[in-house]
C-alpha cells in the first residue's frame, strides 16, 4: 500500500511539474506576442512605423496610393520577402536594377499585389503616388527589410486616429492642414 501511494505522489508530482511548465510556456508566449514586430503605415501621413510591442522602433516617409488607386486599409501579415524582385506590368517585364519601379525589396502582402518596397523614383516619397502599395526609399526599404519575417502583422490605416498620433506625432497632421490652408488662400 505504501508503494502504492508513493506511486501516486510521484505521478501527480509529474503531473504538476508538467503543468508548470505548461503555465510558464503559455505565458512566455503571450509576452512574446505582446512584444512581437509589426508594421503600422498610416495612408494619411504617408509614414510606416516598425513596431516591436507598443514601442516604435523606426518611422520611414513612403509614398502611399495615388486618388486613382489608393492603398488598402486593413490589417494583413507580410507573406513574401524578395530580394532583387522582377517587376511585371501590363506588357512589359523590368529586371532588377536601377530602372525597375520596385526597387531591391519587395515585402508581399497576404493581399496579393500589394507589398511595401523600394523605388526606382525617389521623388515620389511622401505623396501619394504609387498603385497602392507602400514605396520607400531604397536605403530605407533595405533596412526594413532586415527587421521583419514573413508572418508579421501590417496594419494599414486610413484614418488618423489617436494611436496614429502617439506612433507619429501630431505635427504631420498640423503641417499637412497649414500647407493645405496656404495652398488654398493662394488660389
Amino acid at each position: 500500500m505504501r508503494t502504492q501511494l508513493e506511486n501516486q505522489m510521484k505521478r501527480m508530482a509529474a503531473l504538476a511539474s508538467v503543468m508548470v511548465v505548461a503555465v510558464a510556456e503559455a505565458m512566455a508566449q503571450d509576452k512574446q506576442a505582446a512584444t512581437a514586430r509589426h508594421i503600422v503605415v498610416s495612408i494619411p501621413d504617408r509614414k510606416l512605423a516598425i513596431m516591436k510591442g507598443d514601442t516604435v522602433v523606426k518611422v520611414y516617409p513612403t509614398a502611399v496610393g495615388a486618388p486613382a488607386s489608393p492603398t488598402p486599409a486593413g490589417s494583413y501579415t507580410v507573406v513574401e520577402r524578395l530580394t532583387d524582385p522582377t517587376w511585371y506590368g501590363p506588357g512589359q517585364i523590368v529586371a532588377p536594377g536601377k530602372n525597375n519601379p520596385l526597387g531591391p525589396r519587395w515585402i508581399g502582402l497576404s493581399l496579393a499585389g500589394y507589398g511595401i518596397h523600394g523605388t526606382n523614383n525617389p521623388g515620389s516619397i511622401g505623396h501619394n503616388a504609387s498603385h497602392g502599395c507602400i514605396r520607400m526609399r531604397n536605403q530605407d526599404v533595405k533596412e526594413l527589410f532586415e527587421m521583419v519575417a514573413v508572418g508579421d502583422s501590417v496594419e494599414l490605416v486610413g484614418e488618423r486616429t489617436p494611436e496614429l498620433a502617439k506612433i507619429f506625432g501630431t505635427d504631420t497632421l498640423t503641417q499637412s492642414v497649414t500647407v493645405k490652408s496656404q495652398s488654398q488662400t493662394q488660389e
